[in-house]
């Protein structure tokens, strides 16, 4: 958990430094790696709905980045996206209020074309939204019952450096080592009857379909947004590059839980085997003590959604990704795609029309799944999202509203999540603007370095 401190106006303030490291996932060798605050990773952040934040971000690499927060709602100035430049040697200040419902949320680069690399080398960490006036008995005791999962994928050269293969393979790297947290063959000693993991897909390109050795139920309750409406026993949840799931575990005494990912169900893409449809990993083993402490029972009831209304959607747009595009258009960061007014409720419905693997993530809002191909999502699909896998062919309708952040000069990203993806042009961009405000069509060539 990150250390903080808090100013005199009562900002609570963290400091990141993305540097370079060298981490030992292999026994007797050196990796070089990436970090936040060390080698690999970053520590989680944690902040109250209503606290104001800022957070001081140190780049001691040598070259640009930047840091984005992903699934959170604040100004696009402070997003962290492709604009938001952080040169070598220099430090970023963003700084606003936490406006939104209790989450598992995250951070990680995006700087254009580079996001992949960047994230694959380490540069990652978990941000924990809370909500004490929402806050159903869950466990929530930091690393006893209340357990970050950061689940990657990664492959090594025989002399153990981390290789991406070849830049242009189809959907990116997909390694044949699968590490929890930082840590190959990861397991974590459970002192409670209950355990709640806060699962985060952090690979880029690889999709997982979480679930035990022993096939046995556990509860989702809560997804990208925050949590469901009420618990949802399964067996299986899959995860595509950036979605999030937290589950509830029952253990008994001395038992052994193995995580896996089974082969996940990747639709009809051109290959199940070569985007990794036919892949099972372990993942997290749980080794339960001899005497757990009771944990009290998961409430029947998470969580009053007040759903938006598709009557009350005054904007309908539609994003088609092809190979590398968006609407038959590549990224440019000087053309705004789309402008949005404040306050709108709109409905997205995005397809993809090639038989390659795709997700979609918006920035700054979280949105309800209204429908896949016209029929209601899945009860693992029905709370707030900010990323979904998109399965070739099908239709996925989207609901959102957009907020007071109104800044025409400042743009927030949409994309694929599949990094080498987006770092080779699936990508566009929008602007909130005020009722009456001009609508730009560019950002004028803006590049925000810091």
């Amino acid at each position: 958990m990150a250390e903080f401190q808090v100013d005199a106006d009562g900002t609570r303030v963290f400091e990141l430094e993305a540097r370079p490291g060298s981490s030992d996932f292999l026994p007797g060798v050196q990796t070089p790696t990436w970090g936040y605050n060390g080698d690999f990773l970053g520590p989680t952040l944690r902040a109250e709905r209503g606290q104001r934040i800022a957070i001081a971000v140190t780049n001691s690499l040598d070259e640009v980045t930047t840091v984005h927060w992903h699934g959170m709602h604040l100004p696009a100035a402070m997003d962290g996206g492709p604009h938001q430049v952080i040169a070598p040697g220099d430090t970023w200040r963003p700084t606003w209020e936490i406006n939104q419902p209790a989450a598992t949320l995250w951070y990680h680069p995006h700087p254009h074309g580079r996001t992949e690399e960047h994230v694959y080398r380490g540069l990652a960490g978990m941000f924990y939204v809370d909500d004490p006036s929402e806050a159903p008995a869950l466990p929530n005791r930091y690393g006893v019952d209340d357990i970050p999962v950061v689940v990657q994928d990664k492959e090594f050269t025989d002399a153990g450096e981390l290789t991406m293969g070849e830049r242009q393979a189809e959907p990116g790297v997909l390694g044949s080592t699968v590490m929890t947290n930082g840590v190959i063959g990861a397991y974590f000693e459970v002192s409670t009857e209950m355990i709640r993991l806060r699962l985060l897909n952090g690979s880029t390109a690889r999709t997982y379909d979480f679930g035990f050795e022993d096939n046995r139920n556990f509860d989702l309750v809560a997804t990208d947004g925050g949590l469901l409406a009420e618990p949802y026993s399964t067996t299986r949840i899959r995860l595509s590059p950036a979605e999030r799931a937290e589950i509830i575990v029952t253990l008994t005494p001395g038992d052994i839980a193995m995580l896996r990912s089974y082969p996940p169900e990747l639709g009809d893409v051109a290959s199940s085997f070569a985007f990794g449809g036919e892949d099972t990993f372990d993942v997290l083993q749980l080794r339960a003590n001899d005497y757990l402490r009771p944990s009290s029972a998961v409430p029947a009831i998470l969580h009053n959604h007040v759903r938006l209304q598709e009557a009350d959607a005054t904007v309908h747009r539609e994003f088609t990704m092809a190979a590398r595009m968006i609407n038959g258009a590549q990224m440019d960061m000087n053309r705004i795609d789309e402008v949005v007014i404040e306050g709108t409720t709109e409905i997205w419905e995005i397809r993809s029309t090639d038989r390659l693997t795709h997700n979609f993530h918006i920035h700054d809002v979280q949105f309800y799944v209204l429908s896949i191909d016209g029929v209601a999502p899945p009860t693992e699909l029905a709370g707030r999202k900010d990323t979904i896998y998109v399965e070739p062919g099908r239709r996925y309708r989207l609901i959102m509203q957009f907020g007071k952040y109104v800044d025409p000069e400042a743009a927030y990203m949409y994309h694929c999540h599949l990094l080498r993806h987006e770092d080779e042009g699936l990508m566009g961009q929008f602007v909130v603007v005020g009722t009456n405000d001009p609508q730009p069509s560019s950002l004028s060539g803006l590049n925000h370095q810091h």
